[in-house]
C-alpha cells in the first residue's frame, strides 16, 4: 500500500485513490495527474517509488491536507462562535449552517426526532 501524506491509499486508479486523503476531491485528483504527469487510469500499485515521490511533493507543494486542513477548520469555527456570529450559533446550537431547511429536513444535525407533549389547556 502507498502512503501519501499520512494516509495508506488503496489499490485503485490513481485519481479515485488520491480522494482518500482528506482535502482533495476527483478535480484536484485530476489536477494532480496533470501536473505530475502521472497515467490516472494507472493503479497505484503500479506506480514507481520515483511516481509516489512526485504525488507527495506535488500534494505538499499545492494542497493543505489532512491535519493542517483539519486545525484551519476548527480555527474558522472557533472564530465564528467567538465573535457571536449568526454562523457561530448555529455551530453551537448544532442546527444548519448554511441556511438549510430545519421544519422537514436536517435530520443530520439535529438528531433523532424528540416529541413534544400538547399541554391541553382545560
Amino acid at each position: 500500500m502507498a502512503r501519501i501524506a499520512g494516509v495508506d491509499l488503496p489499490n485503485k486508479h490513481v485519481n479515485i485513490a488520491l480522494t482518500y486523503i482528506y482535502g482533495i476531491g476527483r478535480s484536484a485528483a485530476s489536477k494532480i495527474c496533470e501536473i505530475t504527469k502521472i497515467d490516472p487510469h494507472v493503479l497505484i500499485n503500479d506506480l514507481s517509488e520515483d511516481d509516489l515521490s512526485k504525488l507527495r511533493k506535488a500534494i505538499d507543494d499545492n494542497y493543505k491536507t489532512e491535519g493542517r486542513l483539519r486545525s484551519e477548520i476548527g480555527l474558522n469555527i472557533k472564530r465564528l462562535m467567538d465573535i457571536g456570529s449568526y454562523r457561530g450559533l448555529r455551530h453551537r446550537k448544532g442546527l444548519p449552517v448554511r441556511g438549510q431547511r430545519t421544519r422537514t429536513n436536517s435530520r443530520t444535525r439535529k438528531g433523532k426526532k424528540k416529541t413534544v407533549a400538547n399541554k391541553k389547556k382545560a
